[in-house]
């Protein structure tokens, strides 16, 4: 029989080994949604399917950095970044109206935007001297969903400079 001073380690040793096993499950979730993403040919579904990654690479990031993987933890904000140009771009080169069929546009920009509040929320738990080089990520991920959204409700000069008669 167990002794009760021996249930502490043990109970310790269980969550260790759970969180570790769930570590190992998301990664490995991660190499299958990051192998069908590669693999997909439609701009659209590619966008659809990188909204769905997104996250899980901004939490990879997040871990990396916990466990003093700095340098990681950016290549794999900086791979994702890459993913993201690349699949805008390729939206963009469909010729497609975003304002009339938003498929693919839609969904990545919203994405785009939730995963700028997390990584802002990153960088601030970053050392000062380390802050410019996700920032700089950051910035390119917000000037691609900048331009998602301008694609999606594009400027139009006649309605905002509307006269009216007197």
């Amino acid at each position: 029989m167990m002794s009760l001073s021996a249930m502490p380690r043990m109970c310790a040793a269980v969550v260790v080994a759970l969180s570790l096993l769930m570590t190992l499950a998301a990664q490995d979730r991660l190499a299958v949604e990051l192998t069908r993403y590669q693999q997909e040919t439609d701009p659209v579904r590619k966008a659809r399917a990188l909204a769905k990654l997104g996250g899980d690479q901004i939490a990879l990031a997040r871990m990396q950095l916990k466990d003093g993987e700095d340098v990681a933890a950016l290549h794999t904000l900086e791979q994702y970044r890459d993913e993201v140009q690349q699949t805008a771009a390729g939206l963009k080169a469909t010729g497609v109206d975003a304002e009339k069929k938003p498929a693919g546009f839609k969904e990545l920009q919203i994405s785009l935007r939730e995963i700028i509040g997390r990584i802002d929320e990153l960088i601030l738990t970053l050392p000062m001297d380390k802050r410019p080089f996700f920032h700089e990520v950051r910035s390119d991920l917000a000037k691609t969903q900048n331009d998602l959204f301008d694609a999606l409700f594009p400027r139009r000069p006649d309605q905002n400079s509307r006269k009216t008669n007197p």
